[in-house]
């Protein structure tokens, strides 16, 4: 590893840290270099470059918004023994605690971003001698990302769609849905999909969505702290509803209720939060559900059935 980060990325000396880590998906290694420490992630698998190529791109979108710290991200290199590294910024990063609030309140500035951007474009819309051509991020009026992102190592599609409801249903729940047929022939998932599929479009009744910049994968996990402030990391990025970030960020613990208090100040929960909310973590325990097994058959199921009363 040491000659590939000196071959492909021009260090003088590349060695080794004690510092290491990993999930279920991939491991990672720190590596002090001249130009200071990089982190490098691995994964053997063949799809690994797709998966770390939507992580770079999700990095470098919540980066250039200058809302919440997340590591840099340098460059996606094919391994020596095959699959792929993303090399990134090396963060120091110890478990949320003091910057709950904080957090909260810069996720609500991530996802506010956008709609800003938008209300900035109509702005110098009204100026004379200026026009949205002098933004130097534009403002984005669909949901999905120019890249596939992976949550976890299932690939999500991300085409470009100007409805939010049809978004999620076909391009988030479907693909899930698709996966139990095919894996479990689930004839009771399915019955209850088809029933719920008719309900969806009430729970978004009177709702305005502007598209919104997400982490797309925001469990206790993938949240930290260090002296200066949070940090987040491992994102599945696309630009989609806000409450949906909020969907795994309340199925796994983690989050303080300074975190929820500080992020509401900003993006206010609508009418029907919560019946949404339960729709968004039914995608999370069918992810769960293809990725681990059928544990999680029973809160997909469950979910289906309280929101199809």
């Amino acid at each position: 590893m040491e000659a590939l980060l000196r071959r492909e990325l021009g260090y003088g000396a590349v060695r080794a840290t004690g510092h290491s880590g990993g999930g279920c998906i991939s491991q990672g290694q720190s590596y002090d270099t001249d130009r200071g420490r990089v982190f490098v992630k691995v994964n053997s698998q063949a799809e690994a470059r797709r998966m770390f190529e939507g992580e770079m791109a999700s990095l470098t979108a919540i980066l250039n918004t200058g809302t919440v710290k997340v590591p840099q991200p340098i460059k996606v290199l094919d391994a020596p023994g095959g699959g792929s590294v993303l090399v990134m910024e090396h963060v120091d990063m110890q478990p949320l605690s003091s910057h709950a609030a904080k957090l909260g309140s810069q996720l609500a500035d991530l996802h506010l971003d956008n709609k800003k951007l938008g209300e900035m474009v109509v702005k110098e819309a009204g100026t004379v001698g200026r026009g949205s051509g002098h933004a130097e991020r534009p403002f984005v009026d669909h949901f999905g990302f120019d890249v596939v992102t992976c949550c976890g190592y299932l690939p999500q599609v991300n085409d470009w769609q100007k409805d939010w409801v049809m978004f999620f249903t076909q391009q988030r729940i479907q693909p899930q849905m698709d996966m139990v047929e095919k894996g479990s022939g689930d004839r009771q998932a399915l019955e209850l999909w088809s029933a719920l599929q008719l309900k969806i479009p009430e729970l978004f009744r009177g709702l305005e969505i502007v598209p919104a910049l997400l982490h797309g994968d925001l469990w206790g996990g993938n949240v930290a702290e260090n002296s200066s402030g949070p940090v987040i990391f491992d994102p599945a990025s696309f630009y989609g509803h806000s409450e949906y970030e909020l969907a795994i960020a309340g199925m796994f613990g983690g989050f303080s209720s300074a975190f929820y208090s500080a992020y509401h100040s900003k993006v206010p929960k609508a009418p029907g939060f919560e019946r949404r909310l339960q729709l968004y973590q039914l995608f999370h325990y069918l992810n769960h559900w293809n990725h681990f097994g059928s544990g999680y058959r029973g809160s997909s199921l469950n979910i289906m059935r309280n929101l199809i009363k």
